[in-house]
């Protein structure tokens, strides 16, 4: 965790009204929550842990990070893939249910203050708890670079809203089919200089998120990742979501201390 930071009000358990569903992939779902007292207190890369079905069954909530935050209107935004019983579950709520859901999770957030040029890499689903990161920042009136690795054509997305809160948006795909033909990290790389990056933020893959470690070990840049993990109960408890500290003392949980990381802090 950040050393002295500020910890957000505790996390609350509502009830949050589905004002808004939109489905962007073939199991891709958006959700618009009506949130209130939530949504005040969010912070970039925080989450949310959602309650997806009234019985036992599944019995542990599923944790999905927040895409946006609407705090004029008390209104919460998450992106999730529609993968596994939860999620599936999940995905056919209908406009005006009431989804129990307890947050903001999650005392490692982005720190972005004092960064006025940035780059943003996600990966995949990666991409989604980096929007609202984005989005502050150029309220701030700071430099977004912004770059977006996916499998394919066909996995592309939020490519337009990046777009809108970024200074420039670089979409590279693994084979070729969209954008640029690679990895985005490797746009990365030939852009640091040139750019003059203060600061990585990143989510995706494992093998993505090591990457960039090594590279902003390499150019001395500052580096926060966001780690994505199995969670039971997203506050600490259960201590199902370690990770190894760099330092070899106590484990550190992607739940509490997390689930972003100064990247040379933990391995990965």
């Amino acid at each position: 965790m950040f050393g002295g930071l500020e910890r957000s009000k505790m996390p609350k358990v509502m009830l949050a009204e589905l004002i808004r569903k939109e489905q962007l992939k073939p199991n891709i779902f958006k959700f618009s929550l009506k949130a209130e007292e939530i949504a005040n207190n969010i912070k970039p890369g925080q989450f949310l842990e959602v309650k997806v079905s009234d019985s036992t069954e599944p019995f542990l909530r599923r944790p999905i990070s927040i895409y946006n935050v609407d705090k004029e209107n008390g209104i919460i935004e998450i992106i999730f893939r529609a993968s596994g019983k939860g999620t599936e579950i999940l995905a056919k709520k209908g406009i005006g249910e009431l989804i129990n859901i307890i947050g903001p999770l999650g005392y490692g957030s982005f720190q972005y203050e004092g960064y006025k040029n940035i780059a943003v890499l996600g990966g995949g689903i990666g991409v989604f708890p980096l929007y609202e990161l984005a989005k502050e920042c150029r309220e701030k009136s700071y430099t977004i670079n912004t770059y977006l690795g996916f499998k394919d054509n066909r996995a592309v997305i939020l490519e337009e809203e990046f777009k809108n809160v970024s200074d420039a948006v670089i979409v590279t795909t693994d084979d070729g089919t969209y954008g640029r033909h690679g990895f985005a990290i490797d746009v990365l790389k030939e852009d640091i200089s040139k750019k003059n990056i203060e600061c990585i933020f990143a989510c995706g893959p494992l093998v993505m998120l090591k990457a960039v470690k090594e590279l902003a070990k390499e150019k001395n840049i500052p580096c926060q990742i966001s780690l994505e993990e199995r969670m039971g109960c997203g506050f600490g408890v259960c201590l199902g979501c370690a990770v190894k500290p760099a330092d070899g003392t106590y484990f550190l949980h992607v739940c509490k201390e997390g689930p972003v990381f100064e990247a040379d802090k933990v391995e990965i």
